[in-house]
């Protein structure tokens, strides 16, 4: 198999059915809209969403093969490691993928440039300290990859991406086609990841690093008021189909199904999303107003706030994060613990410390 040559962005699109895509853009484009909406209602989502983006992280990161749960990231953080050294490492994989989205936030926030510097700045925090740590993370490869089968050779091989001596080209080529202002937001981020993907710029974490940037791009585009879109659920769900509709762009140069696909997967997510960004502001609005009533404390919202943020935590992040005094934060607990608004998942014994979780929150984000 040969490497596949990229074609050059803008696309010709003049053949694809435009009635099918025009009428699949503006039930995309309505679902958006709604979940903007609620979104712009959160004080800060991109801390008060925190337990969704790290769903996003874990699904992104299963697409790719990495095994692990959100309920194991969570434990994770509050120091409950599991035992095997495999299950670790696909856990640190997902808390760099989260790592990843908040530095390219941060970056952009900035007033920084969406440019080749900040993707390969992805990418590198992707691989700091697992799989792939060894394949110049944050550069662009200088070596001929192909994708297959373990072990498989390059005329085996399912998909051979550009051949390394035009990377560069076609990479400035996506961050011009990025930077165009008159095409339709929702199609152009379409064929954005696409055209990622199909580049294959990195030895490891192409797909991965191809979807931080699909929330990020329509943060950029103002479609909406922060980079807190989670698009994986649905790639993860339908993975046969992403795979088949990207690889159709190599083989047949099929764009029309690939978009398709990609502004139902905006249609399906958006609305999921706004359903769960609503229960978790629903759940805010009556813990805040339950957890006031039972603990009388001018405190207790500092605590509220930190356990939306992190609903697995050991009882001394709960103090520290929440700014509490610790003799308050003791009688918040306990008042919490004995209303069954807390559990506990961990005792205290010895060093092992007690580890407390929001049952409501956690409930609802699994």
């Amino acid at each position: 198999m040969e490497p596949y040559t990229p074609e050059k962005l803008p696309i010709d699109l003049a053949s694809i059915n435009w009635s099918k895509i025009t009428k699949k853009v503006s039930e995309a484009s309505a679902a958006l809209a709604y979940y903007n909406g609620i979104l712009e209602a959160i004080v800060n989502p991109s801390i008060f969403l925190t337990p969704l983006e790290t769903k996003e992280a874990v699904l992104s990161s299963r697409i790719e093969g990495t095994v692990t749960t959100i309920d194991e990231v969570l434990k994770f953080e509050a120091d409950l490691k599991p035992e095997s050294i495999s299950k670790q490492n696909d856990i640190i994989e997902v808390l760099n993928y989260r790592q990843a989205t908040r530095l390219a936030r941060d970056w952009l926030k900035k007033g920084m440039t969406f440019n080749l510097t900040l993707i390969c700045a992805i990418q590198k925090e992707l691989m700091q300290g697992v799989r792939g740590k060894d394949k110049h993370p944050g550069e662009i490869r200088k070596e001929q990859v192909w994708v297959g089968p373990q072990g498989c050779t390059m005329d085996e091989a399912t998909y051979v991406p550009p051949e390394p001596l035009g990377l560069k080209a076609y990479l400035n080529n996506l961050v011009d086609f990025m930077n165009i202002k008159d095409q339709e937001e929702l199609i152009q981020t379409a064929i954005m990841h696409a055209q990622f993907e199909v580049i294959h710029p990195f030895y490891d974490g192409n797909g991965r690093t191809g979807r931080i940037l699909i929330p990020l791009y329509l943060w950029c585009k103002d479609r909406i008021s922060s980079p807190s879109f989670y698009i994986s659920e649905y790639f993860d769900e339908n993975r046969d189909q992403y795979i088949h509709n990207l690889r159709r762009i190599s083989e047949l140069k099929d764009w029309e199904e690939w978009i398709f696909f990609f502004l139902q997967a905006v249609a399906v997510q958006a609305k999921r999303n706004a359903e769960k960004a609503k229960q978790v502001l629903d759940l805010y609005a009556n813990m805040r107003k339950k957890i006031v009533e039972i603990t009388k404390s001018p405190n207790v919202m500092k605590v509220v706030d930190t356990l939306f943020t992190t609903p697995i935590v050991k009882r001394s992040d709960l103090i520290n994060f929440s700014g509490v005094e610790a003799n308050s934060a003791h009688r918040i607990i306990a008042k919490l613990k004995k209303e069954k608004i807390l559990s506990i998942i961990q005792e205290h014994s010895g060093r092992s410390p007690e580890i407390l979780v929001f049952d409501a929150l956690y409930r609802l984000i699994r």
